[in-house]
């Protein structure tokens, strides 16, 4: 019979000689917690969405330069481009940007994606129904302002739109112009530093003849132009840092308001315009108060929906008349102007909007 005890004897030096190796290297070390990734959420029409095969394109574009932690969002699924691909999308085909800011569409889809960042080619649809640019632009400040509300920090890339010559509509290719040319001063006007607004030209070397395969709808071509439109405005922001949470405070500085200017209608020596107040904060303002500094000499001589003040200048306060002064993120209301005026030069103002303290 074999002797056990020798083979303990030896088997036990051994095994303190294995622990007396391994007790130096300390306890196990947990690997660091990766980053969460910057949420990108495609945002707009079948442009985007039906299949909207240029987010594959800047997905592997996104990729092969090293931006890996990225995650694109949205309610609906990938469409199908024969290319692997993130392909969560908000891109809903048929769908007006004015519906959705009227309907109130958009905060369930944030609230379900919950993005950092969102990439937004919206309006195509509401061209083609010969919607105004103010009723468009109008939506994308009610948009905006419930992305604000989602996130604080949220980035938002917003398309001048690739053109349009549908068979069946002669005006839209016009009507897209007209639009394009108002979106540089809207963004202007609606970015903060906490959440910056930024204009990417799609239009520019669109070609519908060679980029679409209808006239509106971007085929292979189109793809590749639109995604190397988005890229490096979309890396610019991804380069700069985390994008922010959704409970990181906002700047103190960062106007809770914007205001954008209708003009209704004009007359030799004057016109009638509205201006539409909206609370771009993801708090509730109690008070507001617009300032409006008429374009070529004009006048502001007469409100209602407000208080009128009228500095020596010409500039003109106008402060909320009491019932709408309160304003819940993402609410809008509005105020009617008469100015005076003594050339023919079409209606215009400059505009500030600050909120009661």
């Amino acid at each position: 019979m074999r002797d056990n005890r020798l083979l303990r004897l030896t088997t036990l030096p051994l095994l303190g000689l294995l622990a007396a190796l391994l007790l130096p290297l300390g306890p196990a070390v947990t690997p660091a917690a990766a980053a969460a990734p910057v949420r990108i959420m495609p945002l707009g029409d079948s442009i985007t969405g039906s299949p909207g095969c240029w987010r594959a394109v800047l997905w592997n574009r996104l990729l092969d330069a090293s931006h890996t932690g990225i995650d694109f969002v949205g309610t609906l699924p990938e469409q199908g481009c024969g290319v692997a691909h993130d392909g969560d999308n908000e891109g809903h085909g048929g769908e007006l940007v004015t519906n959705v800011a009227d309907q109130n569409l958009l905060p369930a889809r944030l609230t379900a994606t919950q993005p950092d960042i969102v990439v937004m080619h919206f309006g195509t649809n509401d061209v083609w129904s010969a919607v105004s640019p103010d009723r468009i632009l109008a939506a994308y400040t009610h948009l905006v302002a419930q992305m604000r509300a989602s996130n604080p920090d949220m980035r938002v890339l917003v398309a001048q739109l690739i053109p349009m010559n549908p068979a069946t509509c002669a005006a839209c290719a016009q009507r897209v112009a007209d639009l394009n040319a108002r979106i540089p001063a809207w963004a202007a006007s609606t970015g903060t530093s906490h959440s910056p607004v930024t204009v990417v030209d799609q239009w520019t070397g669109f070609d519908t003849s060679t980029d679409t395969y209808d006239g509106v709808h971007p085929n292979a071509a189109g793809d590749e132009k639109i995604a190397a439109r988005w890229f490096p405005a979309l890396a610019a922001l991804l380069e700069d840092g985390d994008p922010g949470d959704p409970g990181d405070p906002g700047d103190p500085g960062d106007s809770a308001c914007t205001a954008s200017f209708r003009a209704v209608s004009a007359w030799q020596g004057g016109y009638q315009a509205e201006v539409t107040v909206t609370n771009t904060s993801a708090a509730p303002v109690t008070g507001w108060t617009v300032t409006v500094v008429p374009a070529d000499g004009a006048r502001v001589t007469q409100v209602w929906n407000g208080t009128l003040g009228t500095a020596p200048d010409g500039t003109a306060t106008v402060t909320h008349a009491g019932w709408n002064g309160t304003l819940t993120p993402g609410a809008s209301t509005s105020f009617g102007l008469i100015a005076t005026r003594a050339t023919s030069a079409s209606p215009a103002a400059t505009l500030d909007c600050t909120t009661a303290s």
